[in-house]
């Protein structure tokens, strides 16, 4: 029998109907409602049913729901997304399962990612993988001996906060140092630009402003995930989300700096690698996540 997935992302909400082998069967995407918690668990429940109507099979049929979220999922079904809805405690699982008829399995979306890859993308059949999510934020999903790495209240792999300078700015306090330092906004705040796209877009352009950013914000990405090698000791460290679809541009430098810092031993054996799957990483790990909770 299939499962739904859902990725509730800071921007986004994608939907899909997956089949045991990671066919889609029917998916969707669109921005997701900001406004409150419970508007995006309206606006999740709508979507989940015009998803499975448009999949051509019944509720019924649907043997479990996959979620994952942008913060941390603790094992009561609470969310705490502050990129989404600020320090609010969201009580997800029992609220979204008064809207849609199937039990559900909720998850980081750091988790997805890893499990996503692992399950049907690049990093398929590891079982110590690290997938770095870089995009508004910065969160690391994480599989040592096959096993994900959760913590103990679901927080493990919110790595944004992991600290890499030795001067405390106010910023760090409500995003973290190294998401400070090398998300997103943090590549647009360093070439004075709108968005990372546009500092994407004229750095492919040969802005000098634009690459010496890209330099700064690799420079800082490689030096967080260089620490990641030399603690994990990875078979492979992931690269994907939003900024990291232009990865090409960060690859090459991020490998050097981690040859350069990290644990030798484990350096000379780690494989750093663009995701394969993309934006459907975070929908095959909730699908495979939900898929394993199935007797």
């Amino acid at each position: 029998m299939p499962v739904l997935a859902i990725d509730l992302g800071g921007t986004k909400l994608a939907t899909a109907v997956v089949d045991r082998g990671g066919q889609f069967l029917a998916s969707e995407k669109h921005p997701v409602v900001r406004t409150s918690p419970a508007a995006t668990m309206e606006q999740m429940a709508a979507q989940c049913h015009a998803t499975v109507k448009s999949s051509g099979i019944e509720w019924r049929e649907i043997s479990r729901v996959g979620v994952i979220v942008p913060g941390v999922a603790d094992a009561g079904g609470c969310v705490w997304a502050p990129n989404l809805w600020g320090d609010a405690n969201v009580p997800l699982s029992v609220e979204l399962s008064r809207l849609i008829p199937a039990p559900l399995t909720l998850e980081s979306d750091r988790a997805g990612y890893v499990v996503g890859e692992q399950w049907l993308g690049v990093a398929r059949d590891l079982t110590d993988v690290v997938f770095v999510a870089v995009g508004t934020g910065i969160g690391v999903g994480i599989l040592a001996g096959g096993r994900l790495i959760r913590g103990t209240g679901g927080v493990a792999g919110a790595a944004g906060w992991m600290a890499l300078t030795g001067e405390f700015r106010e910023l760090y306090s409500s995003v973290g140092c190294w998401e400070a330092e090398a998300a997103g906004p943090a590549l647009a705040r360093a070439a004075q630009r709108t968005s990372a796209e546009d500092v994407v877009a004229e750095a492919r352009a040969g802005n000098a402003v634009c690459l010496s950013a890209i330099e700064k914000v690799s420079a800082s990405l490689g030096l967080g995930i260089a620490n990641l090698v030399s603690i994990f000791n990875p078979q492979m460290v992931v690269l994907g989300g939003g900024l990291m679809q232009a990865g090409d541009l960060f690859l090459a430098p991020i490998r050097t700096t981690v040859r350069k810092w990290a644990n030798p031993r484990s350096a000379n054996q780690v494989r750093i690698e663009l995701s394969m799957l993309g934006d459907k990483a975070g929908l095959l790990g909730a699908a495979r996540l939900a898929l394993d909770e199935i007797p």
